[in-house]
């Protein structure tokens, strides 16, 4: 199917890990594209050329007066994480838009998983955490709006998405730190669940690639990387672009990381702690030259370079610090 050569598209966002590489690769490739949100980050700014509007999505009139009269082939909402916010968003784009895309997570399929590779076909359930149980909430509002109304609405479940700016570990460049530091690094597990991580930019190439296709409304695709790797290898990966050959690895089970730092639980026991690896057909048979071409260890080497070229952004999180120290020392005793 031939894509259309311009699009008038609205990002709700604009400036996170996803949303930030999509806005680049839409821009890059000739559409008109808006950017919404409150200008209060300066660490992705919007590309020469595309329009930046200033408004709270959680204020609808302020978002109304932002806007005006105007329509877009395509909305990408990255900002509506519960019910709430996508009922809203069903009343705000209404007959503004061709398409409106509902960017939901891929930890809203069943977990833990009944059967590998996750398909879109997979249940949604999520007993352990309550962000992906809000997603699954905000699907609902939207399939029953294309139900009812036909509202043009598509769902997309990203996976673990990452650019050079973030560290995807649990404790982020804490664990950097404690690794180029001979300090032992938590590992949750065993290490050999498999997890799938994506590079923005490779997510960016399948998600503008729906933008404006009339044959994803009423749908929902996973966009994801169709390389897996056992968490070991995750870290592992890390430490070699770090410069450190051989880091301390301590395996500590889920349950008791979540006893000790209860902020970390829900997102180790509801995403990480299972093997996810994702079939990617549906959205290749809609998007057919996508392919994710980045690798995780080139990924590794870009984080750990930005990282040492903004040594403001080395933040060390104390309670990590200490909390990674006693589960060490936990799980030696019991060695």
């Amino acid at each position: 199917m031939t894509h259309p050569a311009a699009l008038d598209l609205l990002f709700i966002g604009g400036t996170g890990v996803i949303s930030a590489a999509a806005v680049a690769h839409a821009s890059s490739l000739g559409h008109r594209v808006t950017v919404l949100n409150r200008g209060v980050s300066a660490l992705r700014p919007a590309p020469a050329g595309v329009e930046v509007l200033s408004a709270d999505v959680r204020d609808t009139g302020a978002v109304r007066g932002a806007l005006g009269s105007r329509t877009f082939d395509a909305v990408a909402d990255f900002l509506s994480f519960t019910a709430e916010h996508v009922a809203a968003a069903v009343e705000l784009y209404r007959g503004r838009t061709g398409q409106y895309v509902f960017i939901s997570s891929a930890s809203a399929y069943q977990k833990p998983p009944a059967r590998l590779p996750v398909r879109e076909s997979t249940p949604l359930r999520n007993p352990f955490w309550q962000y992906s149980r809000d997603k699954i909430a905000g699907e609902d509002i939207l399939v029953q709006a294309y139900r009812s109304e036909g509202f043009p609405g598509t769902v997309v479940r990203p996976s673990h998405t990452y650019d050079a700016t973030m560290v995807p570990l649990s404790g982020h460049w804490t664990d950097i730190h404690r690794m180029r530091a001979g300090l032992p690094v938590v590992v949750h597990g065993d290490g050999t669940s498999l997890w799938t991580l994506t590079h923005s930019r490779d997510f960016a190439k399948a998600f503008v690639g729906l933008l404006g296709r009339p044959a994803a409304v009423g749908e929902s695709y996973t966009i994801t990387s169709d390389e897996f790797l056992p968490w070991d290898a995750v870290y592992r990966s890390l430490a070699a672009a770090a410069g450190v050959p051989d880091p301390l690895l301590v395996h500590v089970p889920s349950e008791t990381i979540a006893a000790l730092d209860p902020g970390r639980g829900p997102g180790l026991l509801g995403d990480k702690s299972h093997s996810v690896i994702f079939d990617n057909s549906k959205i290749k048979s809609l998007v057919p030259d996508y392919q994710a071409v980045i690798p995780f260890s080139e990924g590794a080497r870009e984080i750990i370079q930005w990282h040492d070229a903004h040594p403001q952004e080395q933040v060390l999180d104390t309670a990590w610090m200490e909390a990674s120290d006693r589960l060490a020392r936990w799980a030696r005793a019991g060695a």
